[in-house]
């Protein structure tokens, strides 16, 4: 609900704070008072359109800030956390500042951010409904998500949804994979040779490393058997490693006896260094054994590593990607031979996928059809007190086309009315006038009082043209109202006026060199005094008091 609403620096109003409390709370005050202005106020800081007038005179900034408590599962929570901002607070606290270039800045719980987003928070905190300003009443794009309300479809629009999303998948994946089929067939030729090269030469992943190690040997191959011979003559010849260290350690063990001990450690090194000669020279042995430098073989390595590489860039890969090219292309040819398959199979199941959105979609329209049943006659019970007896509302549900079914079902829902007997419906701001349009909107507002999300209600003049019953009725159900969303009505109807759990009178005085307006709670003797006015005029009687009285104890029962 709305908690607070301070105003700073508007037309008429320098400066305002109010504070509000559940139920309905109704605005009165003479013609010209500036009840316009709190409505005007509150619309700029749910992102309504801004307009320079607003600025009062003399001043060069304008501020509005609503102060909302909404439950933390309320839809204006997911559209915050959608915007990127911080859900959990206790509090919404909606800001608009208007300056004097005409130009606003936007703000929620104070961090800055877009009007388009203030708008939508807007949008699910408050609805203001004038006599033009019903905007989801006269929006068809609105009336089936209204009668989902009414009707409690959670259930049925998930299934729903579910199910629209699988047909939706499926037809992408059938298209994606006729586009394929279409190109395979388009390709077979190609596929076939490209598949039969693949297949010939069989690359494996790794192989082009190898292949080019193995190729530098065998390039090298010469150069590296003369480098082994020459190492096996220098540690085994008569000069080599092999017998100048025998000579040395022959010497050393001679001579260790009679040293004391001091030649142990170069004797052991020595010994050492004679058994790692030898096993160099038995390793130099092997090496010469393995390496067998064969033309051949260094011909049909490079001929194999070149006919790899050429075929990689033939098919825009690297070497080690070409076993998964041929995978895919033994694929997509193995669909061409099988004729598509793949398409028939997915073809199967979005024909099932089909079937089963259009029996859940069903199922929806079939309840939507009776929910709309018991909206209409819930709305001719409410319409007759409202001195629209002689006027007909009605639900209308048309199967949508097939490129217009949608995660919410496959029916168009459109309100109508005819306010005369005999006459056809037609779309509500083609046939109700201004009042009776707002008394249309109260009527639907009654009906979907437990399932309308949007916890703030504004009722600007609903009750213009009408008085007496009527205007008692206005206010019945206003009041039927405040006991399931916070409602505000601005009213110049004292049967309504008395129906309100909190009564704010608007005033405008001189202030200076120019006007000033004020809002004023009242209660007591003050509200029977502004009721009884409403009754009477500017001269208030007695009687006017005294019917004062029987409205607010009649409002009161």
């Amino acid at each position: 609900m709305l908690t607070r609403l301070a105003i700073r620096n508007v037309v008429l109003i320098d400066k305002l704070d109010l504070e509000f409390s559940p139920g309905l709370a109704v605005l009165t005050g003479e013609t010209g008072a500036g009840k316009s202005i709190v409505l005007d106020a509150l619309g700029l800081a749910l992102g309504h359109r801004a307009e320079a007038r607003l600025l009062r005179k003399g001043t060069d900034q304008a501020t509005v800030t609503a102060v909302f408590e909404v439950p933390m599962d309320h839809p204006s929570r997911a559209e915050l956390t959608e915007g990127g901002l911080d859900a959990s607070d206790d509090e919404l606290i909606l800001r608009r500042v208007l300056g004097d270039d005409g130009r606003t800045k936007s703000f929620i719980n104070d961090q800055p951010v877009s009007v388009g987003l203030l708008k939508r928070i807007g949008e699910h905190l408050v609805e203001i409904h004038g006599q033009f300003e019903t905007q989801r009443l006269l929006d068809p794009a609105g009336h089936r998500s209204l009668l989902d309300l009414y009707g409690g479809f959670d259930g049925l629009l998930n299934g729903v949804a579910q199910a629209y999303k699988t047909l939706r998948d499926l037809q992408a994946s059938l298209s994606a994979a006729e586009e394929a089929s279409r190109k395979a067939r388009e390709n077979e030729e190609f596929l076939r040779h490209a598949v039969g090269e693949l297949s010939k030469l069989a690359p494996i992943k790794g192989e082009e490393t190898a292949l080019a190690e193995q190729r530098r040997m065998l390039q090298h191959g010469e150069q590296i058997s003369a480098a082994i011979t020459a190492a096996m003559e220098a540690l085994n010849g008569d000069a080599g490693a092999d017998a100048t260290l025998a000579r040395a350690l022959g010497e050393i063990e001679r001579a260790a006896p009679k040293a004391g001990g001091r030649l142990d450690e170069t004797l052991g090194a020595l010994q050492r260094a004679a058994s790692e000669v030898a096993d160099a020279g038995g390793f130099l042995e092997r090496a010469q054994a393995d390496l067998e430098i064969d033309p051949q073989e260094l011909e049909a390595a490079e001929e194999r590593l070149f006919a790899l590489r050429a075929l990689a860039r033939k098919h825009g890969c690297e070497v080690d990607q070409l076993a998964d090219v041929q995978v895919k292309l033994e694929a997509d040819l193995a669909d061409v031979d099988a004729g598509g398959q793949n398409v028939k199979r997915l073809k199967a199941e979005l024909e099932k996928a089909k079937k089963a959105y259009e029996d859940v979609a069903g199922k929806l329209s079939a309840e939507r059809k009776k929910a709309a049943k018991t909206l209409d006659r819930a709305m001719a019970d409410e319409l007759a007190p409202l001195k629209l007896g002689q006027a007909r509302f009605e639900t209308g549900i048309t199967p949508a086309d097939e490129d217009k079914w949608a995660a919410h079902g496959i029916d168009r829902v459109a309100f109508s009315v005819a306010t005369n007997p005999g006459s056809e419906p037609g779309p509500l701001n083609k046939i109700a006038s201004g009042g009776e349009l707002a008394r249309f909107m109260l009527a639907l507002k009654v009906v979907l009082a437990e399932a309308d999300p949007v916890p703030v209600l504004v009722f600007d003049e609903v009750d213009a043209g009408i008085g007496g019953a009527v205007a008692a009725a206005v206010g019945d159900r206003l009041q039927r109202l405040g006991s399931t969303a916070q409602i505000f009505v601005v009213t110049h109807s004292p049967q309504v006026a008395a129906k309100g759990a909190r009564h704010l009178y608007v005033r405008k005085g001189a202030e200076g060199d120019g006007m000033r307006t004020e809002v004023v709670p009242l209660s007591g003797d003050e509200r029977r005094e502004e009721i009884a006015r409403m009754l009477s005029g500017e001269t208030v009687t007695s009687e006017a008091r005294a019917a004062a009285d029987s409205l607010l104890k009649g409002a009161a029962a």
